[in-house]
């Protein structure tokens, strides 16, 4: 039987640390297989599991005697494994699935990526450019197709759930209009308008981001008559006004950008509007192994980087928003509830 180990030494778990890539390598590698899917309510052994996920029977007993030492599967007294909260996690079919997040944070271009980190610490920038001879996103569509359905995935399967977790939060009393700005495929917007029928919004995106919008808000869906879909780049320009603007993960990739997006929305909300950032933090979060890894991830590809809580409150007011609250959505994000000056 294998156990997850309790708290160790601190030599021995550097050690553990040091060897992360086998434990991430362990995760894809499940995911991948779809061993999560294979194994239903009943433990099973390595050699039943292996006849439906088409592998050899020993590494796969390997593999998933590795992933139970940190509790992802469970090793049985009789050398079957079962499920835990973590595994079922890697499963296709569950409501919050991590399944496509898991790949997407280990796909290969990553372990090019991650043993640059210290010329990328030097240098203060990506070093994915270098690397493969163009930008992160033109290689993600031209180069890794894969790997872009992958992370086109992960985020919906992400902001689905974020953005149930943001309408319960939000008090939408007053608001008759909401923007959703650089809301991607406008998961946020449509559970908005789900929750509160006399509700109207737009959504603000690059063109090719829109025409995929959500179901629901497209021609056809049943919310398209509260919708307007606007195709642009919120760095350009916003020509959307509302009572509320939601501006979520967006402002992660380069000061710049965020100054511009920023100072955008002031320019054309209407005094009084409230304007509510969504963001991961590095700081004073429950995930901050989670969002301090994909801060340096953002360094590598883009160059970007995850706000702590004071430098994301610097960047609003010095915007000239006024920030009143911050309110945690779940363990991985907060809101930033903020008003613009009359």
């Amino acid at each position: 039987m294998t156990t997850v180990s309790p708290t160790p030494q601190p030599a021995m778990r550097l050690r553990e640390l040091v060897f992360g890539a086998a434990c991430a390598a362990s995760v894809r590698a499940a995911a991948r297989l779809g061993v999560a899917d294979a194994l239903g309510d009943a433990p099973a052994t390595a050699e039943e599991l292996a006849a439906t996920v088409h592998t050899e029977a020993r590494p796969l007993q390997r593999l998933l005697r590795a992933l139970s030492c940190y509790g992802i599967f469970e090793e049985t007294d009789d050398g079957k494994f079962a499920h835990t909260e973590m595994s079922r996690l890697l499963r296709e079919d569950v409501p919050n699935s991590l399944r496509y997040i898991s790949l997407w944070c280990t796909e290969p271009w990553t372990w090019e990526a991650w043993p640059r980190l210290e010329e990328a610490v030097r240098s203060g920038r990506n070093v994915f450019d270098d690397l493969y001879g163009k930008n992160f996103f033109e290689y993600l569509h031209q180069d890794a197709r894969e790997s872009a359905q992958v992370f086109d995935r992960a985020m919906t399967t992400s902001s689905k759930q974020s953005a149930q977790d943001l309408a319960e939060l939000l008090d939408l009393t007053g608001v008759s209009t909401v923007a959703d700005i650089g809301g991607g495929q406008g998961h946020v917007l449509a559970s908005l308008l789900e929750k509160h029928p006399d509700l109207e919004g737009a959504l603000l995106d690059l063109p090719t981001v829109v025409a995929n919008a959500d179901r629901r808000l497209r021609d056809g869906g049943p919310l398209a008559s509260r919708v307007r879909l606007v195709p642009g780049d919120c760095r350009v320009e916003i020509p959307v006004q509302a009572d509320l603007y939601i501006v979520k993960n967006i402002l992660e990739w380069d000061d710049e950008s965020t100054r511009r997006t920023l100072g955008n929305v002031l320019e054309t909300a209407r005094p009084g509007a409230r304007v509510v950032i969504i963001e991961n933090l590095v700081d004073d979060s429950p995930s901050m192994k989670f969002t301090t890894s994909m801060d340096l991830l953002l360094l590598l590809n883009v160059g970007g980087a995850k706000h702590s809580k004071e430098s994301l409150i610097s960047r609003m007011s010095e915007a000239g928003l006024l920030v009143h609250d911050i309110m945690p959505v779940n363990p991985y994000l907060h809101a930033f509830e903020c008003t613009v000056p009359g």
